[in-house]
């Protein structure tokens, strides 16, 4: 079994209800952030190009603007949110992308278009390791079953952005901008009001008496989590490859569309069942590790088959099926190595790692094409890339390193809720989640506490 409670039975919806109101938000959001990025995104380059008629240099600017400013500022907002809280990076994400969005209706010129897309991409960099810490902390010991249901809506965002975003972009793309800009409005406005304060993660001596440098040190010395994430860097090379290689390779705007719904359909059918089974069968090192194997194994397929289209859209299936068993754990495990200290500033380093990793990747990617066309020979690259990682997940399991970080976590946790008994009795929650004998709705004095590490 893993670590971590096993998700409960049910449908989407049913599932959900089984969180604090808090979960139930960050789930909206995360729909709702995704909804209005890609109703607009894939349509930005062909706006700049054709409705702007700006050169195609100046179009990969714009674009790569946005990219750099939030791989790039990461780490500085997780950083920020371990500080300030989650809440004012999320609400502040939030409100600066409707800034962004807005400003892309309007903007003409090369340099409003690039603050624009600035902006859009330091928006992320603010929410993205906000929304996963604050996560990970409502959801104490069913961080599991809460980041494979945050999958669920972040795919079903990926799947319907689009479609809205064809119909609106249809009519104009000035009001795709708007109606974007909008919906991230709204969702400002509704966390603002609805979205409980949690308190910033507290310092400990060996921080450095919770000074940014004691913060820094204390993230960026943390061997095994930088192991961790090396390893995990090439699922999201592999991952990426659904917008990469494999829409190369299918060509034609329907192939394309076809393999980017059912990667959304995979998951969105699978997530739940995928999760519950392995929590059911194998413990979370095993899950990575075969997650990672099945990633590495799905390009065996265009492999062998070349550009078929079959082939494509089953290599699309299974890397959506180890997606879906990779991420609550991968979520989950970032928390572990964590251990409990600066969570939203490791999610932060970590985003920007495996950012890093997709651009050098992507890269390689493209190399391997140009220099060895459509053989084998990039699927079998991209095939060991996947086994090397699994591997290298192994001999961290093997190891105890993953391990060890779990034990170490679970008894931050309750040498915390002793400690802070009597002011867990004094936070937010309405019930007394040290005192509850129900573990699938009790909360961690860690949560809770105006001292907690999260």
């Amino acid at each position: 079994m893993t670590t971590a409670a096993a998700p409960s039975r049910g449908g989407i919806w049913k599932q959900s209800r089984t969180f604090d109101p808090a979960v139930r938000l960050l789930f909206l959001n995360q729909l709702t952030i995704n909804l209005g990025f890609y109703m607009l995104m894939p349509y930005l380059a062909a706006h700049l190009a054709d409705g702007l008629g700006m050169a195609a240099w100046a179009v990969g600017l714009v674009l790569g603007a946005r990219n750099l400013s939030q791989q790039g500022m990461f780490l500085a907002g997780g950083a920020l949110a371990d500080r300030l809280g989650f809440k004012p990076l999320i609400v502040a994400g939030c409100a600066l992308r409707t800034a962004g969005f807005g400003a892309l209706a309007f903007a003409q010129s090369l340099p409003a278009l690039i603050a624009a897309s600035l902006a859009t991409g330091l928006a992320g960099a603010l929410f993205n390791p906000a929304v996963r810490a604050y996560l990970a902390a409502e959801a104490g010991e069913r961080r599991v079953a809460a980041f494979a249901l945050f999958n669920t809506y972040y795919q079903a965002g990926i799947l319907l952005g689009p479609l809205v975003g064809v119909a609106l972009t249809g009519v104009s793309f000035r009001l795709t901008c708007v109606v974007a800009a909008v919906l991230f409005a709204g969702l400002t406005v509704v966390q603002l009001r609805h979205l409980p304060v949690r308190h910033k993660a507290a310092a400990t001596p060996a921080d450095g008496h919770g000074g940014a440098r004691g913060q820094f040190r204390t993230v960026l010395t943390n061997r095994t989590f930088w192991l961790f994430s090396l390893a995990m860097t090439g699922s999201y090379v592999l991952s990426f490859q659904v917008y990469l290689a494999l829409p190369l390779a299918a060509g034609g705007t329907a192939a394309m569309t076809a393999l980017f719904v059912v990667s959304a359909l995979v998951a969105l059918a699978g997530q739940l069942r995928i999760t519950a089974w392995c929590a059911a069968r194998l413990t979370r090192e095993r899950c990575l590790v075969l997650g990672l194997a099945l990633m590495g194994a799905a390009f065996l397929l265009p492999a062998a088959l070349g550009r078929a289209l079959v082939g494509l859209l089953l290599c699309a299936a299974v890397l959506a099926v180890a997606n879906a068993v990779l991420y609550p754990y991968e979520m989950d495990t970032v928390v572990a190595l964590s251990r409990g200290r600066w969570v939203a500033t490791h999610y932060g380093l970590y985003n920007t790692v495996c950012g890093i990793g997709i651009t050098l990747g992507n890269l390689g990617t493209g190399v391997l094409l140009d220099t060895t066309g459509w053989s084998a020979a990039p699927w079998l690259v991209l095939c060991a890339v996947g086994l090397g990682c699994a591997a290298a997940m192994a001999a961290l399991a093997r190891g105890g390193r993953l391990t060890a970080a779990t034990a170490a976590t679970t008894a931050a946790t309750e040498v915390e809720a002793g400690a802070d008994a009597d002011e867990v009795r004094d936070a937010e929650a309405v019930t007394d989640p040290a005192a509850g004998p129900d573990p699938a709705v009790r909360r961690t004095a860690e949560e809770e506490s105006p001292d907690a590490t999260a």
